[in-house]
C-alpha cells in the first residue's frame, strides 16, 4: 500500500508536466509543444518530444467522424503531414541542445500545424 502512494504521486507529476506542454496556438490549426522540461541531448528526451509531436498532430488533425474510410485516410494524411512539417523544428531543437545553445524566456517549443 505504501509503495503505491509514491507511484501514484510520480504518475500525477508526470501528467502535470505533459498537460502544460500542449497549448493551442490557434484554435485547431496548430498546437504549441513545449520541450522546456526535456533534455534533447539524450535519446530519451528526443523520443519524448517525438511522442509529443505525434500527439499534437492527432489533436490538430481531429475530424468529426474518422470511422469512414475517406475521412480516416484524410486524417492519417493530415497527421503525417503535420509531423513532417514539425521535423525541421525538431531537428533544430536537437541541434541547439547538442551545441549548447541556451533558450531564454520559455520559448523552447515546436509548433505543429495542420497543412
Amino acid at each position: 500500500m505504501l509503495k503505491a502512494i509514491p507511484a501514484a504521486a510520480a504518475l500525477a507529476a508526470a501528467a502535470a508536466l505533459l498537460v502544460p506542454t500542449l497549448a493551442r496556438a490557434d484554435d485547431t490549426n496548430s498546437v504549441r509543444v513545449s520541450y522546456a522540461d526535456l533534455n534533447l541531448a539524450s535519446n530519451a528526451g528526443q523520443s519524448s518530444l517525438e511522442r509529443r509531436i505525434v500527439f499534437a498532430a492527432r489533436v490538430v488533425c481531429q475530424f468529426e467522424d474518422s470511422r469512414q474510410l475517406p475521412i480516416q485516410t484524410a486524417t492519417n494524411a493530415c497527421r503525417n503531414d503535420a509531423v513532417a512539417s514539425a521535423q525541421p523544428a525538431f531537428e533544430a531543437a536537437v541541434a541547439s541542445f547538442r551545441h549548447g545553445t541556451v533558450i531564454v524566456g520559455g520559448a523552447a517549443a515546436v509548433v505543429v500545424s495542420r497543412p
